[in-house]
């Protein structure tokens, strides 16, 4: 096992798509300089919610991990609740003299620990801009007038984009809560996984295949049972969403199938559009090669002995 210095500086961050590898990624890492895991997906923190949002429990052997399990399914959770979880969760790796690897694919999480959290952090709503695509700009000032403008937020309405941005904010903040700025930013080496659109599409269709056969309908129904209301389900979006409909009996079995694969390809490409908006923002993402995950591991292992 080859230990690298541990210091402030040394988070290593594994980020990348759905279905990308990014867990076999961090726990070949992980096995090679000492570490542990702090997750970095905004569903995996929900106990029950197993299959649905891939956690892979099994794959990380004796490799410590954190911010996995630690709210009740059907509780909600933002951006600011992960941003403490985090620091805490980073301390208790570094009093266990471990060195920390953050991992995974919702890049507002990351990106709230590694630079300051400002509005321009808050994500695209693709389903809003489509919304409001026709609408006009005498009738988007009037619906920003009608929102609560979040603290400290000064909304530019000089144009029709920005106008329908100042909105997104808007409508975001509604339902979320501002991280407090109090933490300090931290120091990070971030690695990207991305492989090629022909292969990670045919990689999200075989897993959700493997997922339906491990039980994801199963799973879902289970919640329900604990009674978890079915809208509260169907706002995790993905899986929970169409499983639900599927349940409910909204749609058929092929129709379910082919709408819930079609949605986790677009929710990829959006997770990539944000990877890409991070670098846009000053975030260096060393893109990896693709190939083995201990190829990949060694390239991981030779830039961070370098920086």
């Amino acid at each position: 096992m080859t230990v690298l210095p541990k210091n402030e500086s040394n988070l290593i961050v594994i980020l990348g798509p759905t279905a990308s590898g990014k867990t076999q990624l961090a726990v070949e890492v992980s096995r090679r300089i000492d570490g542990a895991i702090i997750s970095a997906d905004s569903r995996q923190v929900y106990r029950g919610m197993d299959i649905g949002t891939g956690k892979d429990l099994e794959a990380y052997g004796n490799i410590p991990y954190f911010l996995i399990d630690v709210r009740d399914a059907g509780d909600t959770y933002h951006v600011s609740q992960y941003r403490a979880d985090f620091h805490d969760a980073l301390a208790r790796v570094k009093q266990q003299g471990k060195r920390p690897v953050l991992c995974g694919g919702t890049g507002l999480y990351i990106q709230s620990v590694l630079q300051r959290f400002d509005y321009g952090h808050v994500p695209v709503d693709v389903s809003l801009r489509h919304a409001l695509e026709t609408t006009g700009i005498d009738v988007l000032r009037s619906t920003l007038q009608g929102l609560p403008v979040p603290p400290g937020f000064d909304p530019d309405t000089s144009t029709r984009k920005r106008l329908i941005r100042a909105i997104e904010i808007c409508t975001w903040c509604q339902h979320h809560v501002m991280p407090p700025d109090r933490y300090v930013p931290v120091p990070a080496i971030i690695f990207g996984i991305a492989p090629p659109i022909d292969i990670r599409r045919q990689r999200i269709t075989d897993r959700l295949r493997v997922r339906l056969d491990q039980g994801l309908i199963g799973e879902v129904e289970q919640l329900l049972q604990s009674g978890i209301p079915p809208e509260r389900l169907m706002y995790y979006g993905l899986e929970y969403k169409y499983v639900t409909r599927y349940l409910l009996g909204e749609l058929d079995y092929e129709t379910f199938f082919a709408r819930l694969n079609t949605e986790i390809h677009r929710f990829a490409k959006r997770q990539m559009t944000y990877f890409r908006k991070m670098e846009k923002d000053g975030l260096n993402i060393h893109w990896l090669a693709n190939g083995p995950v201990e190829d990949m591991a060694t390239e991981v292992m030779a830039i961070s002995a370098i920086i």
